[in-house]
C-alpha cells in the first residue's frame, strides 16, 4: 500500500490549526493509501505544540528548535518522514471531503509526474481563485510568475474555465504533492531561500531532471493566504526580489542567462524608483538589500547551478508585464497561446 504524509509546517499559527486541522484529519482519507497527518513546528511560542498534543493524539508532531523558514523547516521535518509522497500543506488551508483523492490517483497513474497541485480558491471569497497558485503556475520570459486564474495582482472568478488537468511550470507550495524520492533527488527546497519562490525553484529543478508538474483541479482547497507574512511588506519584497534573481541564476539556460538577468536588473531598478516615488522608502531599501545579497551569493548559487543538468526548459515566450500593462490582458485565457 502506498503512503502519503500530509505535513503542515507551523510557526505561531495556533489560530489556523484550531480552525483547519480537524478538517484535514477528517477529510484526507484516500482509498488504497495510508495517509499520515504531521504537524512540523518551526519553534512556535504561541502554544501551538501544547495544543496539538492535547487535541490530536493521532497527529504526529515534529518539533524543531527554532524557525528555519519554509525551506529549512520542511527540509528538516521531511528528513524524519518515510513515505512515498509528501504533501506540503499550509496551516491556513481548509480542505473538503475527499479533496486528496483526485491528486493521489493522478500521481499513481502518471509516473513521469514529479509533483502536482489542486485548484486553490480564496477561503474568504470561494468563488475566486487564490493568489498563491490559483489553477497552476507559469514563468514568463523574464522570470515573472503568473497563474491560470491570476496575473500579477488581478485574480479571476472561478467559473470552471480552468478545470482541465494540465501540465504547468510550477505548483504552489501552499498545497504541493510531490514524490518523496524525486524531492530529495532534486535537492529538496533550497535552504537559502528561507521563504518565497522556493516551490518554483524546486519545480524548475524537477523539470530539469525530465519530470513534469501538473494541476489537478478536480482536487480543490480553500486558502486564507498571507498567514505568515503580509502580502505587502518590505520583508516580502526583499525575499521575492532576492529569491527570484537566485532562481534565475540557478536554472536559466546559458543562452538566456545574461540577457534576462541584465533586463531584470533594469526592471528592479525601475521598481525601486517606483517605490521611492510613492513614498515607500523601506521597500526601496528591501530591493537594494536583495540585490546586495544576490551579488554576494553568486559564487554559491553558481555552484548549485552546476550540480544539475542544464537543459533548456521552455518558459512562456512573452513578457507578462507587457501583456498586462500594454496589451491590457488581465486574464490567463486572454494571453497569446503559443507556449503558454
Amino acid at each position: 500500500m502506498k503512503s502519503i504524509a500530509i505535513v503542515i509546517l507551523n510557526w505561531n499559527g495556533k489560530h489556523y490549526l484550531e480552525q483547519f486541522l480537524s478538517g484535514v484529519v477528517s477529510n484526507s482519507a484516500v482509498p488504497g493509501f495510508k495517509v499520515e497527518i504531521i504537524v512540523a513546528d518551526n519553534g512556535s511560542t504561541d502554544g501551538s505544540v501544547q495544543w496539538v498534543k492535547k487535541s490530536f493524539e493521532t497527529v504526529r508532531l515534529i518539533e524543531l528548535d527554532k524557525n528555519y523558514g519554509f525551506t529549512g523547516g520542511y527540509n528538516r521535518a521531511l528528513k524524519q518522514v518515510t513515505t512515498d509522497y509528501y504533501i506540503l500543506l499550509n496551516s491556513d488551508i481548509a480542505v473538503p471531503q475527499n479533496w486528496l483523492v483526485p491528486m493521489a490517483n493522478f500521481m499513481e497513474s502518471s509516473p513521469n509526474a514529479a509533483a502536482c497541485m489542486p485548484k486553490l480558491l480564496n477561503h474568504g471569497k470561494p468563488s475566486e481563485f487564490e493568489y498563491a497558485g490559483a489553477a497552476g503556475g507559469f514563468l514568463d520570459m523574464f522570470g515573472y510568475p503568473f497563474c491560470r486564474g491570476r496575473i500579477l495582482n488581478v485574480v479571476e472568478e472561478d467559473r470552471g474555465q480552468y478545470d482541465t488537468i494540465r501540465e504547468i511550470f510550477w505548483a504552489t507550495g501552499a498545497c504541493l504533492m510531490v514524490r518523496a524520492t524525486e524531492y530529495w533527488n532534486a535537492g529538496g527546497l533550497d535552504d537559502d531561500f528561507f521563504a518565497h519562490m522556493e516551490e518554483i525553484d524546486l519545480c524548475w529543478r524537477l523539470k530539469r531532471q525530465g519530470y513534469s508538474i501538473w494541476c489537478v483541479p478536480q482536487s480543490v482547497v480553500y486558502h486564507v493566504g498571507g498567514g505568515t507574512l503580509a502580502s505587502n511588506s518590505p520583508r516580502k519584497v526583499y525575499f521575492n526580489h532576492r529569491n527570484n534573481l537566485s532562481m534565475l541564476l540557478k536554472n536559466l539556460s546559458r543562452v538566456s542567462l545574461v540577457p534576462v538577468l541584465l533586463f531584470r536588473l533594469v526592471l528592479d531598478g525601475m521598481s525601486a524608483v517606483g517605490y521611492l516615488a510613492t513614498g515607500k522608502p523601506k521597500f526601496v531599501i528591501s530591493v537594494l538589500r536583495a540585490h546586495l545579497h544576490f551579488y554576494k551569493s553568486c559564487p554559491r548559487i553558481i555552484k548549485k547551478r552546476r550540480a544539475f543538468k542544464n537543459p533548456k526548459i521552455s518558459l512562456y515566450r512573452y513578457s507578462i508585464l507587457f501583456q498586462f500593462f500594454v496589451m491590457m490582458r488581465r486574464k490567463y485565457s486572454e494571453l497569446p497561446t503559443t507556449s503558454r
